[in-house]
């Protein structure tokens, strides 16, 4: 499948500490999406609290929000009516292609389709 140039995709990471995992997902993602030629905004909850925070616009205009994360998310009802992929980070940071390939099917999908992956 071929990446879509132009898209528009928002992210949160966050992991049981909120230091170094929430940040090198965040990292990988944006090599990835910049790969992909997607526009990201990543938002990162941790031992900082909650950095970047995606506006409502940049969550409505998102055409695919990827939540990688091992916590609870705070304001997780945001994405209720979004298109998104969900996984914990190890299995991001092990993986990271089918994270990227279900966002890759999910873009073309209805909204308030969310994938959960293990």
């Amino acid at each position: 499948m071929t990446a879509i140039a132009g898209r528009f995709v928002v992210a949160v990471t966050a992991c049981v500490s909120g230091v170094a995992h929430t940040y090198m997902a965040a990292e990988r993602l944006e090599k990835l999406c910049s790969q992909e030629k997607w526009t990201v905004m990543i938002e990162t909850q941790g031992a900082l609290g909650i950095e970047h925070e995606l506006t409502h616009e940049d969550i409505s205009r998102a055409d695919v929000v990827l939540l990688i994360t091992d916590i609870d998310l705070v304001g997780y009802e945001r994405f209720a009516h979004c298109r998104y992929v969900k996984c914990g980070i190890n299995a991001f940071l092990r993986e990271p292609q089918k994270v990227m390939s279900a966002a890759r099917k999910l873009m073309t999908a209805p909204q308030q389709t969310h994938f959960i992956l293990d």
